[in-house]
């Protein structure tokens, strides 16, 4: 098994016989699966749902020619990049895989999960579920990633055959070649499945703001790399056994730094709470002492904001999927989307571009398109949600689909052999 670790890390080499002792491929395929395809997931992260048809965008509209487009995938609850990226990977919501955020308090390692921290990330322990990747190991596929929310983690015992430590300035052209090379190997070593990110749209919106020249660029850049994927792809003499499968993570919206902010150090004691950010939204912790005030935070809070609700853990719409057996915070604060919140100024998020807002609003709704030999051309569909996509993803592997999952067999797989 290897370890493809980027500039900032030590490359590690594993023996190939500890990752069969995993329950990992061991670095070879299986004899079964021989004919199968191949699979590459790829994500753009902030990637709204609309961009396709507002910007310029010739190698979605390549892939929605070739193959399928949903006309949105709707993020789950809360809008962020971890739990919408392991939610698409495991076809569970958050309450059930246990990623509920970026940054959340738990009881592994030192307590709290944060996506900067490389000792929690890589800590198979904060994750639950069985992502399509350790499922294709377990049944004795090669996988490989360049990039993708809990690829870098030890996860039930299973790691990837090849996996790379995030580093934002591995250049988007290496990470594509790098997925080509890996398509390119005998079939024997050859993955079947490979996941590639993209971070260019998210992180240039929020600099810049949806909308912006900026941000419009960074859509045309991402394209450019597509386009290298695809042409690469095509040039393989296996290239129609590929299946190509396009996500986002969630949309964004411009911050509404005009119009009112509600700071809640105005109008409650945040002294002693844990707290953690969003600029679109606050989570609030309280300790068993401190539950008693939970009631109290929300009305002090809900008494002078228009532009948003305070809610209680237990008062969470049930689409979010909000449990305390998760681990939620007891306290969500929502802004409106567009409209900004934060426990004090100085937490106050500059970014032009946001997201974390309600999954139900537009501006958050995500993208979904594949293309396949089994997949119809030139199709579109309907709205699906994130936990969609992991059933069409087992079934296009050949892995069976569980049954204890929350993603609807009923959505995507019908599509299979639609023609």
């Amino acid at each position: 098994m290897f370890r493809c670790v980027t500039a900032l890390f030590l490359a590690a080499v594993v023996s190939s016989a500890s990752a069969a002792q995993a329950g990992g491929s061991g670095g070879v395929n299986a004899p079964e699966h021989a004919d199968k395809p191949y699979l590459v997931l790829v994500s753009l992260d902030g990637f709204r749902w609309d961009y396709q048809d507002l910007y310029d965008a010739p190698a979605l509209d390549r892939i929605a020619e070739n193959g399928v487009r949903a006309e949105r995938m709707l993020p789950v609850f809360p809008t962020l990049t971890f739990p919408n990226h392991y939610s698409i990977a495991t076809g569970l919501f958050p309450a059930n895989h246990r990623l509920i955020g970026n940054h959340f308090p738990g009881e592994v390692g030192d307590g709290w999960y944060s996506i900067k921290d490389r000792e929690a990330v890589q800590d198979g322990r904060w994750y639950a579920g069985e992502p399509v990747w350790v499922a294709a190991e377990k049944a004795g596929m090669v996988t490989a990633a360049y990039f993708f929310v809990g690829t870098e983690a030890d996860i039930q015992g299973v790691e990837m055959t090849h996996w790379n430590a995030f580093d934002q300035h591995v250049p988007s052209e290496t990470r594509v070649t790098q997925v080509l090379d890996w398509l390119a190997l005998p079939a024997a070593q050859r993955p079947h499945l490979v996941t590639l990110y993209f971070e260019t749209v998210d992180s240039v919106t929020h600099k810049y703001g949806p909308g912006s020249a900026e941000s419009i660029a960074a859509i045309s850049e991402v394209n450019v790399h597509l386009e290298q994927l695809l042409d690469g792809i095509e040039a393989l003499p296996h290239g129609e056994q590929v299946y190509v499968v396009v996500v986002s993570d969630h949309g964004q919206l411009p911050s509404q730094f005009d119009r009112e902010i509600m700071f809640l150090d105005a109008h409650i004691d945040i002294e002693g709470l844990t707290i953690v950010d969003h600029a679109s939204s606050v989570y609030i912790w309280l300790s068993e002492a401190q539950k008693q005030r939970a009631r109290q935070i929300v009305d002090a809070i809900n008494a002078n904001w228009d532009h948003g609700r305070a809610i209680l853990r237990e008062e969470a719409p049930e689409a979010w999927r909000v449990t305390a057996e998760a681990g939620f915070a007891d306290v969500i604060v929502m802004a409106d989307p567009g409209y900004l919140v934060a426990s004090t100024p100085e937490k106050l998020s500059g970014s032009l571009g946001n997201h974390g807002w309600a999954p139900e609003a537009e501006g958050m709704h995500a993208i979904f398109l594949a293309q396949g030999p089994r997949l119809p051309k030139g199709q579109r569909i309907g709205p699906i949600r994130a936990v969609d996509v992991y059933p069409l993803m087992l079934q296009i592997l050949g892995l069976p689909v569980p049954q204890d999952i929350d993603g609807d067999p009923g959505r995507l797989l019908p599509l299979l052999d639609s023609e």
